[in-house]
């Protein structure tokens, strides 16, 4: 098979998320979503354009939709507001940006590139980010943009408990609210984007791998580009991304054989569950999950998917 001359992969969370729990109405409202989404990344590259400017475009699409955990559909902490991590990475310089505990930025992951573009720094926080953001011109919202009546009613059940919930999973569900994208240009370079609101009712500015270099986000030309969504916890310990990388440049593995070893493996023997899209060097896509069902869809020449279930 030929080697596409770009490509791309895009997640909105992964989780417990079967058929059987799905109404036809949410499934299909998810599924236009993702391929908004994923057109969005298709043109930029389509047009020759960069595999940065691909994986934000995909991004600033789904934080804009309150179907996702991330931007306008971030989940409520503890305290009832909204708490956003994000992060970029370029292949090719291995320059990334990162944010996190930002509140009221309308598109964390612009805010992200901009803090790698042009602050000299690779991670800024909360109330700092926000001075950053503003100095910059990002776009602010008020707290109404970000409100979301099932987000809340999620969140009201647990506020007074000590209990946080995996983005807004009902009952025994389980769903990991995170979006993201990686991306190969017709110039070779990779690129990765990242964005979450965390946990509902999370405390204390819980921080979790999107916007971790290497642990929920990372690119390099020579190997690949990842972005993770899953319970952080386990994500950061396990340095995800930066494991997948260093498995194809020292060990010799493929993608398909890194990303399995990393996502059935080694994540599942400590309990984390969750999943990533890759891609590598020569543009081969991988999109594994250890859970019932992520979010998804990717794109090549003359191919397109999107996808939900197992």
């Amino acid at each position: 098979m030929d080697t596409p001359t770009w490509s791309i992969a895009i997640h909105g969370g992964a989780g417990t998320i079967t058929r059987s729990s799905m109404p036809a109405h949410k499934e299909a409202a998810y599924t236009e979503a993702l391929s908004r989404a994923l057109q969005a990344g298709e043109e930029v590259l389509r047009s020759g354009g960069q595999a940065l400017d691909a994986v934000c475009a995909a991004v600033v699409m789904l934080e804009d939709d309150p179907l996702f955990n991330a931007g306008r559909g971030a989940v409520f902490t503890h305290t009832g507001s909204h708490e956003m991590d994000a992060a970029v990475m370029r292949g090719d310089t291995l320059d990334a940006g990162a944010v996190a505990g930002v509140t009221g930025v309308r598109n964390p992951i612009l805010l992200a590139r901009e803090v790698m573009e042009y602050s000299g720094h690779v991670m800024l926080s909360g109330q700092g980010a926000e001075a950053f953001a503003r100095q910059s011109g990002m776009v602010f919202e008020d707290p109404a943009y970000f409100h979301d009546d099932f987000r809340h009613r999620q969140w009201t059940e647990v506020r007074d408990s000590d209990i946080y919930r995996l983005d807004h999973a009902e009952g025994d569900e389980r769903k990991f609210g995170t979006v993201g994208a990686v991306a190969r240009d017709v110039h070779g370079h990779l690129a990765a984007a990242t964005s979450t609101g965390g946990m509902t009712n999370k405390r204390w500015g819980r921080i979790g791998d999107s916007p971790v270099i290497g642990a929920g986000t990372y690119a390099n030309d020579r190997t690949c580009a990842i972005s993770c969504t899953g319970h952080g916890e386990f994500f950061i310990r396990s340095v995800v991304a930066y494991d997948i990388s260093c498995l194809i440049e020292y060990g010799g593995l493929s993608l398909e054989e890194a990303c399995q070893h990393v996502v059935t493996d080694k994540l599942m023997n400590m309990g984390g569950e969750g999943g990533l899209i890759a891609v590598d060097a020569l543009g081969h896509l991988c999109l594994p999950f250890n859970s019932e069902g992520m979010y998804r869809g990717w794109a090549r020449p003359a191919q397109r998917e999107v996808s939900i279930y197992r």
